[in-house]
């Protein structure tokens, strides 16, 4: 049976949506928890500094994959842990910015993931909204402030925000 380590900084009550979301993809794909699958959970309870030893538990338990929820420490506790098992992680800032991925495009390495927050994507998000429904009420200093981020990272212009 196939073990898989999944890693929160939160609680169990607080990443129960996570977990179960979890559960259904890859009861979806025929992964079922118990019968051909096991999953060992840890729990870091809002305690970050906890995050790294959690982690190396996982490895030590010789996971097949590491997925990681509650923020970027969790993933940044998987990947000092391991360079070999691959990790699977859910990101709110920019993964290349925080130094886990060397693209989004090819991360390369064992970490691989979503980043649910980007300046570049959001910028191109708002744009999209923008060329959609023109008439929405967008705040205008938001949509400045990302079209900034994206100058200042010199990332290709991806809005077509006029100031």
């Amino acid at each position: 049976m196939r073990l898989v380590g999944f890693l929160s900084a939160r609680s169990s009550d607080e990443s129960a949506p996570f977990a179960a979301a979890f559960r259904q993809g890859l009861a979806e794909v025929g992964a079922i928890e118990g019968k051909n699958i096991a999953i060992e959970y840890r729990w870091a309870n809002g305690e970050y500094d906890r995050l790294p030893t959690l982690a190396t538990e996982l490895v030590q338990r010789q996971v097949a994959v590491l997925v990681t929820v509650g923020g970027e420490p969790s993933a940044l506790a998987a990947k000092a842990a391991t360079a070999t098992i691959p990790i699977v992680a859910i990101f709110t800032t920019d993964p290349i910015e925080l130094g886990v991925v060397a693209s989004l495009g090819r991360p390369e390495g064992n970490i691989t993931g979503i980043s649910v927050l980007n300046a570049t994507l959001e910028a191109k998000r708002l744009g999209l909204l923008r060329d959609l429904v023109p008439q929405a009420p967008l705040r205008l200093l938001e949509m400045k402030k990302i079209c900034k981020i994206c100058k200042r990272r010199r990332a290709p212009p991806t809005c077509n925000f006029k100031s």
